[in-house]
């Protein structure tokens, strides 16, 4: 195999069988990136420019907030802060009001260049979640293009437990876009054969999690279904909840 920088987390995370090895690379890569920003790239030129004028998302905000160092992301938030506040004063100088009024509202109509949507766009971005979707977008690549090149990696694909249900489309959207023909269709006749099985496997622990609350079931085996709720919502969803959610513990 020819290993690249893609390659070998690809195949570290189909090693651990877990439910959704694109959801612990995501988790992995927003982890690297929250440390990133607070590391030496907050004073790198093009890493300012670009924070600047896109800033971060809530949750990353609380990322970096809870790692502690304040002095870094004071510094980012600074500068951020005085571009919005730029942006925010020739947004309300301009003093577009929405068409339509309270009407219009109701209706569910929407002016899109009405001063509330352009201070909404003009936060809307965030650059941890841009880096995260290039980072998942080329590992769901490198999985399309690995099953129908690589035996080792296809025998640990189909031996796995498939995808949250929000990467298997993109895992999908990836393969129709690099793959066609035969390789193709084998690929997503493979996706379908992990994929399915693993959603019922889930469903099924699912439902005995819920019987096991009947007095009649006291006393039978959980099973594997005692986290079932969290491996169903995460499966639903992506990793969201419980442990396979958790980002690696810090010392900050």
């Amino acid at each position: 195999m020819k290993y690249t920088l893609d390659t070998i987390p690809v195949l570290d995370a189909y090693k651990t069988g877990c439910e959704c090895p694109l959801c612990q690379l995501r988790i992995a890569c927003e982890d690297s990136y929250v440390d990133s920003m607070l590391g030496a790239a907050y004073m790198e030129p093009d890493c300012r420019v670009r924070t600047n004028e896109v800033g971060f998302c809530t949750r990353h905000f609380q990322l970096m907030y809870d790692r502690r160092n304040r002095l870094g992301l004071a510094l980012m938030t600074h500068t951020h802060m005085q571009e919005v506040i730029s942006s925010v004063e020739a947004i309300l100088k301009a003093d577009t009001p929405a068409r339509g009024g309270l009407l219009a509202s109701l209706r569910g109509s929407r002016d899109e260049g009405g001063t509330p949507q352009k201070i909404r766009a003009r936060m809307s971005g965030c650059v941890i979640c841009e880096q995260m979707e290039g980072a998942v977008n080329r590992y769901a690549y490198t999985i399309a293009q690995l099953y129908g090149t690589n035996s080792e990696f296809k025998a640990m694909f189909d031996a796995s437990k498939g995808f949250c249900l929000p990467h298997l489309a993109l895992v999908l959207e990836m393969a129709e876009k690099t793959l066609s023909g035969e390789a193709l269709r084998t690929f997503r006749a493979a996706v379908s054969a992990v994929e399915l099985p693993n959603l019922k496997r889930i469903e099924g622990e699912l439902e005995w999690f819920t019987l096991k609350f009947d007095y009649r079931n006291t006393d039978k085996p959980w099973g594997n279904s005692r986290d079932a709720v969290e491996r169903a919502i995460n499966k639903l969803m992506g990793a969201c909840v419980g442990e396979d959610a958790q980002m690696p513990p810090h010392n900050d």
